[in-house]
C-alpha cells in the first residue's frame, strides 16, 4: 500500500463528502433508547440511519451491499457487506446513537450540542466524534484500498443503534443474523473499551 495514496484519497473524500454529511448527521438529536424512551414515535433515530444508508448505497465500492435490518421494538441496525478475494472475514463495528446534550460546552451564544461547527479544523457537535464518523470512515478505508487494487478478505460493517443505552439490541441482532454475519478473524471496534470486550465475546 502507498501510504502516501491513501492518505490523499482519504482526505480528498472526507473533505469533498463525508464532512457534509456528519454536519447532517450532528443536527438529528437522535439520542439513544435509554435517553429517548419515544425513540420509535419521535423518528430521529431512523432519520439518522437512512441518512448513513443511502450515503452507503452512493459509494463506489466494488461488491458493496448494504441493508437496514429491524427486528420488533428494537432499534434498526445497518448492515454492510463488501465481497472480498481473500479467504477469512473482517468485521467492523460503530454505532449512530447519541448521548443526551448538556448545556454550557462553550460561552458563545449560538452553539447548540445540535448544531454543527467547525472551529480551528475541528468539527464540534453532539455524535460526531462518538461514534456517528464509523460508517464514514470504514468505508473510506474500504475505498482507499480498492482505489489501489488491494485484495481484502469479506468485509462486513455493522452499525447499531443502542450502544449509548449499553447495546442492549445488538445481542438479538447478533443472535438472529449469525450466519448472514459469520465467523469473522477480525473485529475493528470504534467505541469503548467496554464495548469491544463485548463485541468480541459475542462474536468469537
Amino acid at each position: 500500500m502507498d501510504t502516501q495514496k491513501t492518505r490523499a484519497h482519504i482526505e480528498a473524500l472526507w473533505q469533498k463528502d463525508i464532512i457534509a454529511q456528519l454536519h447532517e448527521y450532528i443536527r438529528i438529536p437522535n439520542q439513544s433508547p435509554m435517553f429517548d424512551p419515544k425513540w420509535q414515535e419521535h423518528g430521529h433515530m431512523e432519520k439518522a440511519v437512512q441518512l448513513a444508508f443511502n450515503w452507503v448505497k452512493k459509494q463506489n465500492i466494488t461488491g458493496l451491499h448494504t441493508q437496514i435490518l429491524r427486528l420488533p421494538e428494537r432499534t434498526p441496525l445497518l448492515y454492510i457487506e463488501i465481497e472480498g478475494q481473500l479467504p477469512g472475514d473482517v468485521l467492523m463495528y460503530g454505532h449512530l446513537d447519541k448521548q443526551p446534550p448538556f448545556d454550557g460546552w462553550r460561552s458563545e451564544e449560538g452553539l447548540s450540542a445540535w448544531e454543527p461547527v467547525e472551529i480551528d479544523g475541528k468539527l464540534y457537535g453532539r455524535g460526531g466524534a462518538d461514534d456517528g464518523y464509523a460508517v464514514f470512515a470504514s468505508l473510506a478505508a474500504v475505498s482507499a484500498m480498492q482505489a489501489q487494487h488491494i485484495d481484502h478478505p469479506r468485509i462486513v460493517i455493522v452499525i447499531e443503534c443502542s450502544e449509548e443505552s449499553g447495546s442492549c439490541d445488538l445481542p438479538f441482532y447478533v443472535e438472529e443474523y449469525a450466519d448472514k454475519i459469520g465467523n469473522p478473524k477480525l473485529v475493528i471496534c470504534r467505541s469503548a473499551f467496554g464495548v469491544v470486550r463485548r463485541c468480541v465475546s459475542i462474536w468469537l
